[in-house]
């Protein structure tokens, strides 16, 4: 902090100083004018010192406006010499909170009402989750392997439907019980069986899915060796993040080497997926043992070493799996929400390129001069850059859309693909067109399909976040070119390009084309009214 005595001291010096820095410019103007008397006559001098003042203003402005410019971006923007610091999320719930915030700001952006509404909901959903207090445990499985049954012996009462016919549980149903020294209450959650044949068995199939995306713990319930198509279902769920206990039920119908030699061959399967001391045997509903002259011995469910592995992981790592299922949540709605927001750019994106196409396929057609040069139209395509970054939120200077334009506008020409155009539409086109309309119209309608492989080539840059990608601009243009020269695309680009450029150009007044000739018919109405010799 500068005292107050102090800062007086030094505003008298700077004062001062600037009276000295005065004094000495009048004292040059006073000698200029004094030397250029003895050159010049008097009524010139005045003229002559105003331009050598006004030249030397703006000599000033040209050097110091441009300094003064990016010395104001600099005052703005941050010092970008240093990487800016991402400050990290202090733990899950905060960076499912931020999750949440980017798919607001995604919501924001979408104009489909009913997607939006449906991507609002799940996000509604996930928000609830967020907040919830109980674990959910999802019972998963194949048709009849157990899961009702071990619900129904995990509660200790009667729930459910159990019987041996596939596909008993028709709709996901929730449970919920208390678990001794667990803080949370906890939700056991039956799903359809999978891998069930017909439309319902799938559709079966898909809810039990979503159910067992949605849950913190996963319960896989077997009755033997896991099948190639159960396998790839619990490997598919487990690439996701979740937590598996893979439960191999009924083992009131194995011996005891037998089932010890099936787990070893579920563990060793499982490998990686699921954990060892997360393979554990039970037996939901064992099947009752007959006794002669009396009624039949009706076991008791053992699932003993299920309970304490169960009460062992969710004590452990209960808050984890919740806040882990909750980020997973959270970012599989994020992608969802900017995969939905990339295809609504992407056709907002289509549709300019389509309306620029036809604007350069008109400019072209509508040039009088022979041989116009078609990547004339860089114009056209610096503006359609413009617009598409707009569609895709990006802020773009117009130096930075005429250099992208110019540098595609040389690819295309690089590539040869210029002529390639104008041999394609040439071919397409001249057949069926006057020889006075072909050349204008093969111009246009070439430079039309550039400006479309063009805006193709941009489209991919964006999406890419304004990148090229590993083969840069050139693979961007090659690809777009082999994409619009297929024979289902470009069929349809030549049909409108014929109501674009060729019938505009059969209208015009001033352009008027002579009418195709006629086929002659001998002694016909064709000589009839023709003047004698």
């Amino acid at each position: 902090m500068i005292p107050p005595r102090s800062r007086l001291l030094i505003g008298l010096a700077a004062g001062l100083l600037a009276l000295v820095v005065i004094g000495a410019i009048l004292q040059a103007v006073r000698s200029l004018l004094w030397d250029l008397s003895y050159l010049l006559p008097g009524w010139l001098l005045t003229p002559v010192l105003l331009l050598a003042v006004g030249l030397i203003l703006a000599l000033g402005i040209q050097i110091g406006w441009p300094w003064w410019q990016s010395w104001q971006r600099r005052k703005q923007r941050p010092d970008q010499t240093t990487e800016p610091q991402i400050q990290v999320p202090s733990d899950r719930r905060e960076a499912a909170t931020r999750s949440l915030d980017s798919i607001d700001r995604v919501l924001e952006q979408l104009q489909d009402d009913i997607t939006r509404e449906g991507l609002r909901r799940e996000r509604q959903r996930v928000a609830e989750d967020l907040t919830r207090g109980d674990l959910v445990v999802a019972v998963f499985g194949s048709g009849s392997s157990g899961k009702t049954s071990l619900i129904r012996a995990l509660l200790q009462e009667m729930v459910g439907e159990v019987a041996a016919a596939m596909g008993s549980t028709q709709h996901s149903r929730t449970y919920r019980l208390k678990l001794r020294g667990l803080q949370r209450g906890l939700q056991l959650v039956d799903t359809p069986g999978i891998l069930e044949a017909g439309d319902a068995g799938y559709t079966r199939e898909e809810t039990a899915r979503r159910v067992a995306v949605r849950s913190d713990l996963l319960l896989v319930v077997v009755d033997g060796d896991l099948r190639a198509s159960e396998f790839g279902v619990l490997q598919s769920i487990a690439d996701l993040g979740k937590r598996l206990l893979l439960v191999l039920n009924k083992r009131d119908l194995r011996g005891v080497e037998e089932e010890r030699r099936l787990l070893e061959v579920l563990r060793h399967r499982c490998r990686g997926l699921v954990e060892e001391l997360d393979v554990i045997a039970c037996s939901a509903s064992p099947q009752s043992i007959p006794r002669p002259g009396g009624q039949p011995l009706q076991p008791a469910p053992d699932v003993v070493e299920l309970l304490q592995r169960l009460a062992a992981v969710l004590h452990a790592d209960g808050e984890e799996l919740i806040a882990d299922n909750i980020l997973l949540q959270c970012r599989r709605l994020d992608e969802q929400g900017r995969q939905l927001l990339n295809r609504q750019r992407r056709r907002e994106a289509q549709r300019c390129v389509d309306r620029y196409s036809w604007i350069s396929g008109g400019v072209v057609a509508a040039t009088p001069l022979p041989g116009v040069d078609l990547l004339g139209t860089a114009a056209v395509n610096a503006q359609m850059v413009m617009e598409m970054a707009g569609v895709y939120g990006v802020e773009l200077s117009r130096d930075r859309a005429r250099e992208l334009a110019l540098s595609v506008g040389r690819t295309l020409a690089t590539l040869g693909l210029v002529k390639g155009a104008m041999s394609l539409i040439g071919t397409a086109l001249s057949l069926s067109l006057p020889t006075l309309l072909a050349g204008r119209a093969i111009q246009g309608v070439a430079a039309a399909w550039l400006t479309r492989i063009a805006g193709f080539s941009f489209i991919r840059y964006f999406e890419q976040d304004q990148d090229w990608g590993d083969g840069g601009v050139q693979d961007a243009v090659r690809q777009a070119f082999e994409l619009n020269r297929r024979d289902a695309s470009l069929r349809s680009f030549l049909e409108m390009a014929v109501r674009q450029v060729v019938e505009p150009l059969q209208r015009r007044p001033d352009r008027k084309l002579p009418p195709r000739p006629e086929p002659r018919e001998e002694g016909g109405a064709s000589d009839r009214g023709r003047p004698g010799p």
